[in-house]
Parts: structure tokens; sequence; C-alpha cells
């Protein structure tokens, strides 16, 4: 098409945007040449994020809505059964149908556990089709599930916009994509670009292409360290994700920190990191770097309660959610395992061991326009500062916190993390009586802001860290935002 007829059909989508429902069957009428309704429906598609339209289920196209988008989201039981049929197509395209099984489901399963492996020991990961094939097997659902809930909570916040620009670093093979991209209603204007690459961008793209004609999809098969946003400038994106990929990069806080660069105004960077220790503390290790030392704000969960304060304990610190149904395809790797290895039953070798459900995770929220997720900060006069307390220990006193961790005993007491954004030492809160006046310890979700009143506070040498004893002498309540 010659760059005229595309310019004269953006004009008068243009001026109709402003009228009515731009109708392809129309709107070639208006336009020089008269080009067929379907060049017409091409190039307003194509055109879509520029002229800020949506695609309408009758064909016609009208203009997104301005302002936060409205989400329903009630948690993530499963990895939706399009998405998992897709990828088992995939795995047959690439295997056959008898993928799980023989030499193919040997490959994957030994992939798999290789992958685990070098994660395990913080090794890089190549990603050939293979290791792409066996990550997205494996993680695609719960990288899927953890997305939708983070993002839930920052669009329950009113912070996506529902002409919504995604910057997905390390995208992988589409887990978080699938997440974002099914947690936004079908009046949403979505510019999804993809940083990966490593193969898992393959898998990406035929993921991606399942998605509606308001999903407009970008994928950049180069290093993260290579890439520039289009504009030059910055000031792109209203989110940027790293799902996942940090404990991947050779210098993670200087990639964080210059992709607060490119955000627009009322941006927002999510960051995820699997639960283990190492990832997740790895991951608040450069939430610091870039939010103490500017120029980034801590949006959540990790407030900092007191100005000009930064932590300096481990944190480690993840959301756990409930686990995902089984998807098809784990449950058939995994017990194709076990005529494959010549076992009589199933053995350990594989009880489970390719089945991947539980969705936990460490996630970090950062801003550059100063605002927090939790408005209270602390006050001196009201409240004790987790930074000095080596003055309080053996005292009871009053203290404001957020919660970071779901119950951590193993038996006995039940114990939370707990921080104000001050503590140069991990702080536990263990509840060794409930009553009444105390129970929203136990009831609070993660990140939520406590206030603690009367509550003893003692060094625990073995562990290395304070723990808040709340027992009937104390009182617990919930703090609102």
């Amino acid at each position: 098409m010659n760059p005229e007829t595309r310019e004269r059909i953006r004009d008068n989508a243009k001026y109709l945007r402003q009228v009515r429902p731009i109708d392809p069957e129309e709107i070639y009428e208006y336009v020089e040449g008269e080009p067929h309704p379907a060049v017409v429906r091409q190039v307003l598609r194509e055109e879509a994020p520029d002229l800020g339209l949506i695609e309408q289920e009758d064909g016609t196209f009208a203009p997104v809505a301005e302002g936060p988008l409205s989400i329903t989201f009630d948690g993530v039981e499963a990895l939706p059964d399009a998405h998992a049929r897709r990828l088992e197509d995939l795995l047959v395209e690439e295997f056959g149908a008898g993928w799980p099984e023989g030499e193919s489901g040997d490959r994957l399963r030994e992939r798999i556990r290789a992958v685990k492996e070098r994660y395990l020991n913080q090794q890089s990961v190549d990603y050939d089709d293979l290791t792409a094939l066996a990550y997205a097997v494996y993680h695609l659902p719960d990288y899927y599930a953890a997305t939708q809930y983070v993002l839930a909570d920052l669009a329950a916040d009113g912070l996506l916009p529902t002409h919504l620009r995604v910057l997905d670093v390390g995208a992988g093979v589409g887990g978080p994509a699938l997440g974002l991209i099914d947690l936004l209603p079908d009046d949403a204007l979505v510019e999804y670009e993809a940083v990966e690459p490593g193969a898992g961008a393959d898998v990406l793209a035929e993921l991606l292409d399942e998605t509606g004609s308001n999903v407009h999809a970008t994928i950049h098969r180069e290093e993260i360290e290579d890439f520039e946003p289009d504009s030059g400038d910055g000031g792109e994106y209203d989110l940027v994700l790293f799902a996942n990929v940090l404990s991947e990069l050779d210098d993670p806080e200087a990639v964080l920190r210059e992709s607060l660069d490119w955000l627009a105004e009322d941006g927002s960077v999510v960051a995820l990191a699997p639960a283990d220790r190492n990832t997740a503390t790895g991951l608040r290790e450069v939430e610091r770097a870039v939010a103490d030392r500017g120029p980034a704000t801590v949006y959540s969960p990790t407030v900092r309660l007191w100005p000009g304060e930064s932590p300096d304990s481990e944190s480690w610190s993840f959301d756990v959610k409930p686990d995902l149904d089984v998807p098809g395809f784990q449950r058939r790797l995994d017990e194709a395992a076990a005529e494959s290895d010549h076992e009589g039953d199933r053995g350990e070798a594989s009880g489970g061991e390719f089945v991947n459900v539980d969705v936990q995770y460490a996630y970090s929220v950062l801003r550059t326009d100063g605002r927090t997720g939790i408005a209270a900060r602390g006050d001196r006069s009201r409240v004790a500062k987790m930074a000095d307390a080596e003055e309080f220990v053996t005292d009871r006193v009053d203290l404001m916190a957020v919660k970071l961790s779901h119950d951590l005993a193993d038996g006995g007491n039940p114990l939370f993390l707990i921080g104000d954004g001050s503590q140069q030492a991990d702080f536990f809160a263990v509840l060794t009586e409930e009553d009444v006046l105390n129970a929203d310890l136990r009831r609070a979700d993660y990140g939520e802001l406590l206030s603690f009143e009367n509550a003893l506070v003692l060094w625990n040498d073995d562990e290395g860290a304070y723990n808040v004893v709340v027992d009937d002498e104390a009182v617990v309540d919930r703090v609102p935002p």
C-alpha cells in the first residue's frame, strides 16, 4: 500500500473517531481510490495504538476509554485451557503425539532437572529450543498466576491505564505476558513489547498469536543491555515488567535503574522473583540500590515507613497464594517418568518432580513519583523505630510494621516476618497467645500495615534477629493504607 492511501485512512479515522464508531465498510468510500474494506480494516488495526482505537465485536473501531482500567479478579485456579492446549500443540509439533514418553519425554525431564539445578546453584541458563519448551512445561502456569496477582493489586489501586504500554524484559516463554493480557478487560488497548533474545521468544510468539486484536505485540530479540525505546528519549511505558529475570543479568542494578528512565510519569516498574532464598533476597538488594540511593520509591510491599531510612536486614520475603490445578501436560510428563525409568511404580524419581503448581513469589513495585501503597509514616512520638531496637530490647513498645510473610512456623507459635523499612536485622512477630485484640496479626494479608501496641521486643541470638512477642498483653490492628 502506498503511504498516501494509509495517511488518508488515518485522516478519516481521526475525524470520525470524534463522531461515531469507525466502520471499514463505510470509511473506504471516503478514501481516494476506494481501497477494499479489508485493506482499511488492516490499516486501522496497525494504526490503532497511535490513533487510540480498539476494535469492537461488530468489527467497528472506537476510541479507547481514558483513565484507569477496571478489572474483576478472584484469584487464579488454573492455567486456562486455551493456553495449555496451545503449549501441547507446540510439544506435539516438535516431538509428536507421544511427546511425554520415550526419548522426547526423557530429554524434557532431564532438561527440567538441569535448569532447576543451575538455578539452585545461581548459574546462568542458555535457552535453546529444548530448554524453552521444558521451561514452558514447568513454569508457564506459576509465572502466569504470580503476574496476575501482582498486577491485579496495581489495577485495583488505579495504576494501570486502559491504554496500557508495557515493556516485558526477559519475557521468556510468555507466562507473564499471558497473565497480563488475560487480566485485562476487552475494552483495554495494549501495546506490548517484549525483550527476549533466547529461544523462548519462539514459544512466546506462538502463544501471543492467540491473543485478541486489541493486543499489539512486538518482540525485540536482543539483550536488554542493547535495547533502546523507539522514541529514544524515555517516557514510553506505563509498566516495565522484570519477571524472574533480574537474577540472570550481569548487572541487574544498572538495568533496573535505566528502566526507570523509560517510565511514563505515572508508570511502575514491577520486578518478580522466585521465592527461593537467593533470588528473593537478591531482589531486595537490587531494590535497595535503586530505591534507597535513588531515584525510585518502593510502592510495595516493603514500604519505607520512616523517610530517609533504609533496611539492612536479610528480608527473605515472599507471598504465597493457593496452589493451581495440575495442568494436563505436567501430569502426563510426570506420569510417563515411571515407565521411562523402568520402575514398577512412580517412586521417588517421579513423585511430582515435574509438577509445579506452587504460587510463591517475591516482588517489588517501584515508582519515580514518590507515591507508595501505604501512606502512613512513622512518628517517634507514637511508635518506636526498628532501627533503634537496641535501645528498647526487652521492653514493651508500640510499633508500626508491614506484614512481610505468611506463617513461617513449622508447628508451634505462628511466626511472621515484619518490617518498617528501617530495620537493621530481621524482625519476626511471634503470636504466643491469640485473642480478639491481636488476631489481626494472623488474619492480615501479605503487605498489609499493622500497628503493634505493648509488644515485647527480645533479641534471638540463635537467629540473629529480633522477636516481637505478641501475647495477651499486646494489641495488633490493621491500619488502612
